[in-house]
């Protein structure tokens, strides 16, 4: 077992541990699921939820892109996108504490893009603060601060980490 696997594993059994027990300060958990199926992103009320089977194992408060109301058109928008994607991988060496890469743009949001003639875009993560500063979150998550990314606190985006899977289905919706 390499030790990336072992630590997803020992984070794994901390959260169902924690859950389990029913509380964590600041985080509404509902039940012990390593196993989340699908993530959505309200980007209205600020929240991404964690889900298995329909229900909600997990909530978090989100910022969003610093323009935040409506679909990403083209790059340098600041908006966060809607609609349904995949978290496609993870990365670790992020500049920002973790990272699950969001499939946009897909072939609709490109072929949209062309016929405007602008970009598109990409690079679109849920991720932690910025590397070093995560001491911030308090502060800054009040506001919405990305280029059109998902932001969570790193104690927030350490419990997503350890329970989405690359190949889970997001949902982003207005």
């Amino acid at each position: 077992m390499s030790r990336g696997t072992l630590a997803r594993c020992a984070v794994r059994a901390t959260c169902a541990f924690i859950v389990a027990a029913g509380t964590i300060v600041g985080m509404a958990v509902a039940v012990a699921a390593p196993a989340v199926d699908k993530v959505k992103v309200d980007k209205l009320g600020r929240r991404l939820y964690l889900m298995r089977a329909g229900e909600v194992v997990s909530s978090f408060p989100v910022a969003l892109g610093g323009n935040p109301v409506g679909h990403k058109q083209q790059e340098g928008d600041r908006r966060t996108p809607e609609g349904r994607y995949v978290l496609d991988f993870r990365k670790a060496d992020s500049a920002y504490h973790r990272a699950l890469h969001i499939s946009y743009p897909d072939a609709g949001d490109s072929a949209s893009a062309r016929t405007r003639g602008v970009q598109p875009g990409g690079a679109v993560m849920i991720h932690g603060q910025r590397n070093g500063f995560g001491w911030m979150a308090p502060l800054v998550q009040r506001f919405d601060w990305t280029d059109g990314c998902i932001a969570l606190s790193n104690a927030d985006m350490d419990v997503v980490w350890a329970l989405v899977e690359p190949g889970t289905p997001i949902e982003i919706f207005p």
